[in-house]
């Protein structure tokens, strides 16, 4: 289950020397990365995070006062602010026969949100798993009546093969009762999509370019982040949100790990993320496909953002 530093290495190495060259989102999250996507999800731009908060509030009590749940898995937990509108939502009596069990890469995240609900709801148990919800499933329990909660429309980022291999895993999972919260960003006009990834302030620019700073760490390579830059559009065609990395001169890119040399042209870019957006037909017949079936989809009053509610 361990992977090992050659391999993450190798990987690094292998998306680099893709004719479209490519770094996987998931080396954007060290401390300062996790810092910065903090204050991307504050910016007034970038309306995800603020327009799931509402959602999440508006229907936290039909969700939660009419079920026992007694374990709630949050995948990929990060910071517990989501959470905790549906935990406010339980009265007290309740709360104290529930455990809530954040499942994240990032031990600081999951000892960060663990001391703040332990303060802001004493009672509840607290379970984190310091694990990769990707690939590590057989570590979350089976026991008991689980919501599970995907927030964040992290998603997205998933390819077509990943999103049905993740999909049907989670399904795999669930027993009679079990239910699944997601978030999905959806389909909109394209300027709001792009300036939500373009800040005026270039929190998103220093985000994306710290990835870099990940991968030198790692892979003990020569990046300069100064030597890039922050690159985001809106493919409509493939329905997702690209951020790159465009060279601004010709870059040679050396490491201790590798034979040779990495050659980037001036002007080529490294692919760092995609973030799907998603129409209701599509929501529709994803979880039709996989065998889940919908209890609702809840919106805000733009339709920016659904919070899909399956069992």
């Amino acid at each position: 289950m361990h992977v090992s530093n050659e391999d993450i290495v190798a990987e690094i190495f292998a998306g680099l020397s893709y004719p479209q060259k490519q770094i996987s989102s998931r080396f954007f999250y060290n401390d300062t990365g996790s810092d910065l996507f903090e204050e991307i999800t504050r910016l007034p731009e970038y309306y995800p995070t603020r327009t799931e908060n509402s959602i999440i509030l508006k229907v936290a009590s039909r969700i939660m006062s009419h079920e026992n749940f007694t374990q709630i898995v949050e995948l990929g937990s990060g910071d517990c602010s989501k959470i905790s509108i549906l935990l406010d939502a339980l009265p007290s009596e309740k709360l104290r026969g529930v455990r809530y069990i954040p499942v994240d890469v990032s031990r600081a995240a999951i000892l960060k949100s663990s001391e703040l609900l332990a303060i802001k709801h004493p009672g509840i148990e607290i379970h984190g798993i310091l694990a990769d919800f990707m690939k590590h499933f057989d570590l979350i329990p089976g026991e008991g009546k689980k919501l599970i909660c995907f927030f964040g429309s992290t998603l997205g980022n998933l390819t077509g093969k990943q999103e049905t291999s993740f999909l049907s895993n989670l399904k795999a999972l669930m027993k009679p009762g079990d239910q699944l919260l997601i978030g999905m960003d959806m389909v909109k006009n394209k300027k709001i999509l792009e300036d939500a990834y373009n800040d005026q302030q270039g929190i998103t620019a220093a985000f994306n370019k710290n990835i870099l700073n990940v991968v030198n760490h790692i892979a003990k390579t020569n990046f300069r982040p100064d030597e890039f830059e922050h690159y985001a559009f809106y493919n409509a065609f493939d329905s997702r949100i690209e951020m790159h990395l465009r060279a601004l001169l010709d870059v040679e890119v050396s490491s201790p790990h590798l034979a040779g040399k990495i050659d980037i042209k001036k002007g080529e870019t490294i692919h760092t993320e995609n973030s799907h957006k998603y129409t209701p037909s599509y929501i529709q017949q994803m979880t039709e496909s996989i065998g889940l079936r919908i209890k609702g989809i809840y919106t805000d009053a733009n339709n920016w953002f659904s919070l899909v509610h399956t069992h």
